[in-house]
């Protein structure tokens, strides 16, 4: 078996049997995508050392279920221990004593097989084709937000960044009826961008101030402070940006002005294949480039490039 391994050196294409663990399903990887996190764990990223990847869709080989045999899923990252208080609580996301695909303690996607429990798998309907599919998991993560605020047609919102996470984000907030702008840095990356959003130079910015609703998705420290200028007294921010470098920022807006700071990041994955399955949302547009396994270390530089929205490794 071969994978996508991290490491202190940095990313390397290794021959690497997997993990399978006791109860779980097994997994062959058919499409993995790259993700921004993906490229903050390259730079040292909560010092995670394995297989990376956790955007994929692929087809279960063994289950404990026989019934899943052959059926092809995707899966939600976070793997709980299923009896801790915050897990009895209803909050296994959360769980203190959690493995993440890909990301904590969990050998991920970028590999040809996988193990993960049976809990954390969804079956992807027979209409979505993996290249939509794959979009899953970051797709959840921007319906997300919908969970946590209540968005409503009559609002101004922001996304800040126009890649991977902010294009996602932005089609989903567009869904509702709400006025929605999208500030970039890239005018490939805003080009990309459905009608109906509105495409904003970072240069110009400072137009959108006074939003009742900012998200940033920049993966950058500065998103936070841009957010605070933008969004109105009283205002939200939804922060979707993890980084390694979290340089610094000044709160004193958010007192003054009474601001709410959301912290947002996975989501529902059954709302997401619905979308794709219903043809809501098409996001064909963003896929940049495709490479095999054997050349993901390349499709990692390829996802860092500017103007590179979603990078595809393709396993099976």
């Amino acid at each position: 078996m071969w994978a996508i391994h991290q490491g202190p050196g940095g990313p390397r294409y290794v021959e690497k049997a997997p993990v399978l663990r006791v109860g779980e399903a097994r997994v062959a990887v058919r499409l993995a995508g790259v993700c921004a996190t993906d490229l903050e764990l390259v730079k040292g990223y909560m010092a995670f050392e394995g297989t990376l990847g956790h955007e994929w869709v692929g087809e279960v080989l063994d289950a404990p279920d026989p019934s899943w045999i052959g059926k092809r899923v995707v899966g939600d990252i976070n793997c709980a221990c299923g009896v801790c208080a915050t897990c009895l609580s209803g909050r296994p996301s959360h769980c203190p004593n959690r493995t993440v695909l890909g990301i904590v303690g969990r050998d991920g996607a970028f590999a040809e097989e996988l193990s993960l429990p049976m809990g954390n798998l969804h079956a992807v309907p027979e209409g979505v084709p993996d290249e939509a599919a794959v979009f899953v998991e970051p797709l959840a993560a921007a319906c997300e937000i919908l969970e946590q605020v209540a968005v409503r047609p009559s609002m101004r919102v922001v996304v800040l960044g126009s890649g991977r996470l902010g294009q996602l984000c932005a089609r989903v907030l567009a869904l509702t009826g709400a006025e929605v702008a999208v500030v970039g840095r890239n005018p490939v990356t805003l080009a990309l961008l459905p009608r109906g959003i509105r495409r904003v130079d970072s240069a110009e910015a400072e137009k959108l101030r006074g939003a009742d609703l900012v998200v940033d998705c920049t993966g950058s420290p500065d998103g936070l402070g841009l957010a605070s200028g933008l969004v109105r007294a009283r205002g939200t921010i939804v922060l979707k940006t993890t980084v390694h470098d979290v340089g610094t920022v000044n709160p004193n807006r958010w007192v003054i002005e009474e601001q709410t700071i959301v912290g947002s990041r996975c989501g529902p994955f059954e709302p997401a294949l619905r979308l794709l399955a219903s043809g809501a949302v098409d996001l064909g547009v963003l896929i940049s480039a495709r490479y095999p396994l054997r050349e993901g270390v390349v499709a990692l530089a390829r996802a860092a490039e500017p103007g590179v929205v979603k990078v595809l490794v393709e396993v099976q």
